[in-house]
């Protein structure tokens, strides 16, 4: 009777998966489909061209699809989950040093791997060379684009701790903001010209696929685990943060350098 059990209940594990995986895989469908319908139109419509290796562009797609859906039920079943049980035990601890020590940590490593960062690193160095701010050679090259990633994952960082000092403290998310991009609008006018747009492309490229779930859980976490914080209004902002600060401190970057 019992490895009956045991089995029925293993099937049922296995029915609830593929039931929740073919949720995930028309989500991924659904939320893929406004950039398959713009490609198309532009393609067919106004440029009037046809679609070269159609057959390979579809199988292309296909393994989009399918790599979404497992990107997001990984996210679902793995980093929410340590996310928040991290942020609930950190609370429960009562350590506010360990809990900012794993805060800077979180976005400081998510943020010196992303591969938008590298990308975008690497081709400022190569423009900073070609218009003489910097020494033409691949050693200054490669000085410029690390000390850029290093000073972008620093500011994320800072940028969560910051956010997760914001949810302890209850502080209202809107002043800090404001301030903020006031800050980003009196650098910019003292910043060199070279490195303003490189300093707000780096806004963008923080907020990754694994930075963003990671420190909204986090976020959510936290506030859920502390007595009067609404999980809703306190939880959530800290991406808000993780876009800000990398502008400024690109921009300090861009001064000092």
């Amino acid at each position: 009777m019992s490895s009956i059990k045991e089995s029925s209940e293993v099937s049922g594990s296995i029915r609830d998966f593929v039931r929740s995986f073919s949720h995930s895989i028309l989500d991924s469908l659904r939320n893929l489909l406004p950039i398959f319908t713009v490609v198309a139109f532009f393609q067919l419509l106004v440029l009037q061209q046809p679609i070269d290796g159609f057959f390979d562009l579809v199988i292309g797609v296909g393994f989009v699809i399918i790599g979404l859906t497992f990107f997001v039920f990984g996210l679902e079943m793995g980093l929410f989950p340590i996310g928040e049980s991290m942020a609930h035990a950190f609370a429960k601890k009562g350590s506010a040093t360990a809990l900012f020590a794993f805060a800077f940590a979180l976005g400081f490593g998510t943020t010196i791997a992303e591969p938008a960062l590298i990308a975008v690193a690497e081709e400022a160095a190569e423009m900073a060379a070609a218009g003489g701010v910097i020494v033409n050679t691949e050693e200054a090259m490669e000085n410029y684009a690390l000390g850029l990633r290093y000073t972008v994952a620093l500011s994320v960082g800072v940028a969560i701790v910051l956010g997760v000092l914001r949810i302890l403290k209850g502080w209202p998310i809107q002043y800090m903001i404001m301030v903020g991009y006031l800050l980003v609008v009196v650098m910019t006018a003292f910043a060199p010209r070279s490195i303003i747009g490189i300093a707000y492309d780096s806004g963008g490229v923080t907020t990754s696929t694994i930075t963003v779930p990671l420190v909204t859980a986090l976020g959510v976490g936290l506030a859920s685990s502390i007595k009067g914080r609404n999980p809703m209004l306190d939880g959530f902002g800290l991406i808000a943060f993780a876009s800000l600060t990398p502008i400024i401190f690109v921009l300090i970057f861009g001064i000092i350098v």
